[in-house]
């Protein structure tokens, strides 16, 4: 990337937040992100303080033809957030969090993760949907669908939109609502950020909280084969408020577990009832009864502290690669498959999760957002983490080898959000019928593909 230097000093010139070039101080913290597999260097990096820099960091690459990778929360598996030469527009200090509890609403800076958004909510009893690492970032979040512990009640992050500030590749920033530009409003609720940037979300808000029921129920692996098939029957006639996945790895040292379990293969049934917990407490029962459990810490916890309770699982800084698939039901196949393969686990850090998803989402058409895959289903991630390069093949080859032999049981979709970026040839598939209007969109938004730095979906032309 070569910019001439009065080019650069206009540029500056012009922003409330600094432009930042290698070795300048904050550089290299900017280009850092959550997937430490991910190691580029961008020519450029804007630190947005504010729409107008947004606007001013497109108009820079458009005018210079620079690849452009916009950062949020950094959360992205695919590690879209950085480019290796081009100009990163980190969107990072834009991270305000305004709530109007009396409407319901909130205004939300793309630059906020979901606990920044969770602690302001729960100030006043409310909630928006949202994913479960709170250092997740709510703008890419939103903008590949968003779902999480309240999706079964509340629908999916993209549902309680109300409008959003998109700066698209001509520089200009327009408000997007059900009735102003509703095309661009319809594209980017699960079209990730193909469209333009967004510089402002507003939200409605749900009464939850401030406690739900919550916890995990940890059981030996051993019992994994049979305990998949009552989760499966348990779920399919669970309550709405009721949402419960799996996860299934290595025991981490946790302190309700006794020290002979850990690092043993176990299987943790994690659950959340949003609602009177009375209920919850019959909700869960069926799921609760199942098996010999190691553990029950099932309980009254605050949301807040719900929703960040696997952080300390997720820190930043480790390599991470993603399969993923979508399952209409849980065939005896493909568990099969699954459990097979968590017993050859790659590494200690390394996981498989299922998630559990309809009830609300299930009630939206699926022609209209986006976002295409609303059936009830399960989600599966195979989730492979570990700490040095040297593991980098055994850990890749053991979810690919696992996502291959789980595929026959698919549906074909997919939750863009976790897909890694060795999977741009999937893109079309995963947005089944809505791809084509999708394409005609970005041609008309984006025709010469500036934002391509994430699961692309091409111009038409």
């Amino acid at each position: 990337m070569a910019i001439l230097p009065e080019a650069l000093l206009a540029l500056k010139g012009g922003l409330r937040g600094p432009a930042l070039v290698k070795d300048e101080d904050g550089y290299d913290m900017a280009r850092s992100i959550w997937n430490g597999m991910v190691d580029r260097s961008p020519g450029l990096i804007i630190r947005c303080h504010g729409a107008a820099d947004v606007m001013h960091a497109v108009d820079f690459a458009r005018e210079h033809d620079l690849v452009v990778a916009v950062r949020g929360g950094g959360h992205n598996i695919a590690g879209n957030a950085v480019c290796e030469g081009g100009l990163m527009i980190d969107l990072s200090p834009m991270d305000f969090v305004r709530v109007d509890p009396a409407a319901r609403r909130a205004w939300v800076g793309p630059g906020a993760k979901l606990n920044d958004v969770d602690r302001e909510t729960q100030a006043f009893g409310l909630a928006l949907p949202s994913g479960i690492n709170s250092t997740t970032g709510i703008s890419g979040l939103t903008l590949g669908g968003g779902f999480g512990w309240l999706t079964r009640k509340l629908g999916l992050t993209i549902d309680s939109l109300v409008s959003a500030d998109v700066v698209t590749a001509d520089g200009r920033l327009l408000r997007t609502s059900t009735n102003e530009n509703p095309d661009l409003f319809w594209a980017i609720r699960g079209g990730g950020g193909n469209f333009g940037i967004v510089t402002a979300f507003e939200f409605n808000l749900h009464p939850v909280g401030p406690e739900v029921l919550s916890g995990l129920v940890v059981h030996s692996f051993d019992q994994a084969d049979a305990l998949l098939r009552a989760y499966r029957e348990a779920v399919n006639h669970a309550p709405e408020e009721l949402t419960c996945w799996v996860v299934m790895r290595q025991a981490p040292p946790l302190p309700f577990l006794p020290p002979e379990w850990h690092g043993r293969a176990v299987m943790i049934l994690a659950m959340c009832y949003v609602g009177d917990p009375a209920g919850g407490e019959k909700a869960t029962k069926e799921l609760r009864l199942l098996g010999h459990p190691i553990a029950d810490v099932v309980g009254p916890h605050r949301l807040v502290d719900w929703q960040a309770a696997f952080d300390p699982l997720l820190t930043p800084g480790a390599r991470n690669y993603w399969k993923s698939h979508d399952f209409e039901t849980l065939q005896d196949g493909a568990l099969d498959v699954i459990t097979q393969a968590v017993r050859t686990l790659p590494g200690p850090e390394c996981e498989l999760f299922i998630a559990h998803v309809g009830g609300a989402m299930s009630r939206v058409a699926p022609e209209a957002t986006a976002y295409p895959q609303r059936s009830a289903h399960f989600v599966m991630n195979v989730h492979t983490r570990w700490r040095e390069s040297k593991d980098d093949n055994a850990c890749i080859a053991w979810a690919r080898k696992l996502f291959r032999a789980t595929e026959p049981f698919a549906t074909g979709s997919a939750y863009v959000n976790f897909m890694p970026e060795d999977e741009t040839d999937r893109v079309e598939k995963i947005y089944g019928a809505n791809y084509r209007r999708l394409a005609e969109l970005k041609g008309r938004y984006d025709p010469r593909n500036i934002f391509r730095m994430n699961q692309n979906i091409r111009p038409a032309q």
